[in-house]
């Protein structure tokens, strides 16, 4: 690969996620469970709570988040909506992968399988939306509900960053200048993703995946679960662990949250990026679709990555992001 966006470091990332194929092992872990409630009042009590979940585990779920359950069942309705439109309908708004923008089906090839995942996706990001929305008469509401929600995602992310950029030594607003909604330069995206029901003449092939094993190529990822909806597992110990999985159980109004691999590289490696994966469900399990919602923190394209020491060479995040979803798109 020749292409200089990609360097040393990237390469390494993509290589180890090739190596995280297999089915591995099934071992219970605690996802720790930490209550955001009255932030600014406890911000000290919860950014200690936030950096020893994340510098140990890499995951961690958020509760009294501030986000009304009735919103995350309203952007779940209204996503359940669009991806039930016709696929000629859907593909009038195509992904446009530079942007990072729009509708894929089985497009997305991870490292880790060589395969599609068995989903279809639709990315919102603030910037390149302009010829992307579906239009009133095919989806009343819907880019005026997606808005909205992406904004409270957005706030809460940014809640959640000053408490790391509080312990990596950056002034307190260093990422949310990072990821400012109000410029072009934006690349946060909120991602609608719907998971294929389960073919009868597959249901018991247990090493197929409707998302190979993977880490996120952001910041930090805030991913919306539907109870009975199951099947992500983590892997906490990117290296260490190896294949080492643990379930994490949806439940209706929890965020489950991990730190991305520019946050990563961005904290000198101190905050771990974990691989995950969506696992087919077992012939006992519900083998229906399945639905999730993920906003992924990604700083903004002319912003430079670079930790407080110095690890690893800058990068603006337009070339990391690049780099990364270049690896992961076979179509588009």
């Amino acid at each position: 690969m020749n292409d200089p966006r990609f360097n040393d470091y990237t390469l390494d990332e993509l290589k180890l996620e090739a190596r995280m194929g297999g089915l591995g092992e099934t071992r219970a872990r605690e996802v720790r469970r930490i209550d955001v409630s009255d932030f600014e009042a406890r911000r000290e009590e919860i950014t200690e709570q936030l950096w020893a979940a994340a510098i140990e585990v890499g995951f961690f779920q958020l509760v009294n988040h501030g986000i009304a359950l009735d919103d995350i069942q309203q952007a779940f309705r209204t996503a359940e909506r669009f991806f039930a439109l016709p696929d000629a309908v859907k593909a009038r708004y195509p992904l446009k992968k530079g942007c990072n923008a729009g509708w894929e089906s089985r497009a997305q090839v991870r490292p880790s399988t060589g395969t599609p995942d068995q989903k279809e996706s639709y990315q919102i990001t603030r910037p390149h939306m302009a010829d992307l929305w579906p239009t009133e008469a095919e989806l009343p509401g819907f880019q005026q509900t997606m808005l909205g929600f992406e904004q409270q995602c957005w706030t809460l992310a940014m809640q959640v960053l000053s408490c790391f950029a509080d312990k990596l030594g950056f002034e307190r607003t260093f990422f949310t200048q990072a990821h400012d909604p109000s410029v072009p330069a934006y690349q946060s995206t909120l991602r609608l993703l719907h998971y294929y029901a389960i073919a009868p003449e597959l249901k018991d092939k247990l090493d197929l995946w409707r998302a190979g094993a993977h880490t996120d190529f952001d910041c930090l990822t805030l991913l919306f679960q539907q109870t009975g909806q199951g099947g992500l597992q983590v892997c906490p110990g990117k290296e260490a662990d190896g294949q080492v999985w643990t379930e994490v159980e949806p439940a209706d109004g929890v965020i489950t949250c991990n730190i991305g691999d520019m946050l990563m590289r961005w904290s000198d490696d101190v905050l771990p990026s974990n691989f995950h994966r969506v696992r087919n469900p077992r012939p006992d399990e519900y083998q229906g679709p399945r639905y999730s919602v993920a906003f992924f923190a990604q700083a903004n394209r002319d912003v430079v990555i670079q930790g407080p020491k110095g690890t690893h060479p800058p990068i603006t995040a337009e070339d990391y992001l690049y780099q990364r979803v270049n690896a992961n798109f076979a179509k588009y």
